[in-house]
């Protein structure tokens, strides 16, 4: 019995997220003493060996083309099939948009039990028991998992990628792909920019700007720090920022190291979006502003006077 850790790729190349998944599942291999093995699924360019230094002993690597794209049902049933072919106990997944999508389908495939958004490696002392996040992230539950076979989503940005030093080793599996019921057509990829779910900082903005016009100290500041940029929902709807960077319940839900808001009331449906973020820092010239509750750091005054001055700082400290 192993962990299988589900390695998400796209175009070719690993997911930031899969990085911290492979190192959950390394330390819970260790923990059960046991070996943690990674699944790809589809072309990967990337070095696969390398996944080693996530404390990864195997790679196992499904080669079809029909794999190449994400269709939840095809996944679901070739990660079934590869977890019962190699006998694997524990089965981890990231949270994000793909494991949301795949993890319950396998599941319930497997007739596992399933836990999503874990926010910590579970105790195995005397039963399995898990840690997560409930009610968008306002509290915790523990839950018990009782079955055979585990399924476990991890929360990114929850335990962080730790490495070691090691190769794995790439061998190549024979499971029935079956045909997909979806076919991509074409893809329009936003290019030049910081993917909102794997930055490590996001400066996001919100009606307090006033006007799109004035978006440009909300890209310096981000350009500056190497972040994404991101809105409230508002924004979006006005049609002032593009929807792909509407952070909230309703919207990418994100858990970066640092969350920048500049402008942003913090409405509840907000923080629900952006609350699992390490630091957040609040720019608002409401003193009264609900973020601030939820601020780590809160700056009160105007962000037209504040937020250019805070990126010449930034940029002075990094020309130092």
């Amino acid at each position: 019995m192993s962990v299988l850790i589900f390695i998400d790729q796209s175009e070719g190349h690993i997911k930031k997220a899969s990085f911290e998944a492979a190192a959950y599942g390394s330390a819970l291999a260790k923990q059960l003493n046991t070996t943690a093995n990674a699944l790809v699924l589809g072309t990967v360019s990337d070095n696969l060996a390398q996944l080693g230094n996530y404390g990864v002993s195997k790679v196992y690597q499904i080669q079809n083309d029909n794999l190449n794209h994400v269709d939840a049902l095809v996944y679901a049933k070739v990660i079934s099939g590869a977890v019962q072919q190699l006998n694997a106990s524990v089965v981890v997944f990231s949270h994000n948009q793909t494991g949301k999508a795949v993890a319950p389908s396998v599941a319930i495939q497997l007739k596992a039990g399933l836990v999503t958004g874990a926010c910590a490696l579970p105790t195995t002392d005397n039963d399995f028991v898990v840690k997560k996040t409930v009610f968008s992230g306002k509290a915790f539950a523990y839950v018990k998992i009782t079955s055979a076979i585990k399924v476990i989503t991890i929360n990114p940005n929850s335990f962080g990628i730790q490495t070691v030093d090691g190769i794995a080793t790439i061998e190549q599996l024979t499971v029935d792909v079956p045909s997909p019921s979806i076919k991509v057509l074409a893809t329009n990829k936003v290019s030049g920019e910081v993917p909102l779910t794997e930055a490590d900082i996001v400066v996001s903005g919100g009606r307090g700007l006033k006007g799109p016009e004035n978006w440009g100290i909300v890209e310096d500041l981000a350009h500056t720090l190497h972040a994404a940029t991101a809105c409230s929902r508002p924004v979006a709807d006005a049609h002032w920022r593009p929807h792909h960077e509407h952070v909230g319940q309703t919207g990418v839900q994100i858990a970066p190291n640092l969350y920048i808001a500049i402008g942003i009331s913090g409405a509840i449906q907000h923080l629900a979006g952006v609350n699992r973020s390490k630091t957040i820092v609040v720019i608002n010239k409401d003193p009264e502003a609900p973020f601030f509750k939820a601020a780590d750091y809160g700056i009160v005054g105007d962000a037209f006077e504040v937020v250019p001055k805070l990126t010449a700082a930034i940029k002075a400290m990094l020309n130092k």
